[in-house]
């Protein structure tokens, strides 16, 4: 027979006491290990090996990472800077105490698993605490990483309600990074149609083309920081400049946090080219 510790690490590090029991552990064996250290009590009847972090918090909170959190810790793309951990509690569930508690509550319906929610549920959840345009980049981020099948889309889009089930609609699995989610949301919003993911022949692939003359990319910090790929970009728009493309970059904290000016700069250059 498998030890608590080796049964716990197969079970996926964390596991009920009730179903440890039924796999013919007592209560006092799983005590006595919980006693000399080769398996850690987390809440009553809650056992694991090796858990830490955001997902030991929810489950020290009584439920499952969740929402921002669970998509941040799965390697999706998010909008929120919000580093508290959301838990998923369940409809009716009532937080437990633990030090230092910072966590957000998600009474949403259905039963938590343990440890994390899935991407699916994390996503809903998402949509619920922040909105749409965190909701569609972080989805078009788990489509890109392929972390959501057919059957999962059509699941988020059938429980999403009516009024916002055109996210799904409008959403691709090419967008290289959330801000250009966020950048291709925003303009179809204001009515401009953009040409996605567009190769240029002497100028290679860009993120948006508006109208055939207007280049716009959206410059993420972990692709365009260094001092390289800023050299690398310059010499792209002025390939694009010969071409007759004016080329519009912009940041994060522009797109995130100074909207409208991304907004006023690009009508104005539509403007200009017509």
């Amino acid at each position: 027979m498998l030890s608590a510790k080796d049964t716990i690490s197969r079970l996926g590090g964390i596991a009920r006491g009730t179903t440890l029991q039924g796999l013919g552990f007592t209560r006092q064996s799983l005590a006595a290990d919980v006693k000399r250290g080769t398996i850690d009590r987390v809440r009553d009847g809650v056992f694991a090996v090796g858990l830490s972090g955001e997902r030991r918090t929810a489950v020290e909170h009584g439920g499952a990472l969740t929402c921002v959190s669970a998509l941040r810790e799965a390697g999706i793309w998010v909008l929120s800077a919000d580093d508290r951990p959301h838990v998923w509690m369940g409809a009716h569930r009532h937080p437990l105490r633990h030090p230092g508690c910072r966590c957000v509550s998600h009474h949403y319906r259905g039963r938590p698993p343990l440890g994390a929610a899935s991407i699916e549920a994390a996503l809903l959840h998402l949509y619920r605490c922040a909105g749409d345009e965190a909701f569609f980049a972080a989805y078009e981020s788990a489509w890109r990483r392929s972390r959501l099948s057919r059957d999962a889309r059509a699941r988020i889009r059938n429980a999403l309600p009516r009024t916002a089930r055109w996210l799904i609609d409008l959403a691709r699995p090419d967008a290289d990074s959330g801000l250009e989610s966020l950048l291709r949301l925003r303009l179809h919003l204001l009515g401009i149609r953009l040409d996605c993911q567009v190769m240029i022949e002497g100028v290679g692939r860009v993120d948006f083309v508006i109208a055939k003359r207007l280049i716009l990319e959206a410059d993420g910090e972990e692709n365009h920081g260094s001092p390289a790929h800023r050299h690398r970009d310059r010499i792209r728009d002025a390939a694009a400049s010969r071409l007759g493309y004016e080329t519009l970059r912009f940041d994060y904290a522009q797109i995130v946090h100074g909207w409208p000016a991304v907004q006023e700069a690009i009508i104005a250059a539509l403007r200009r080219n017509r």
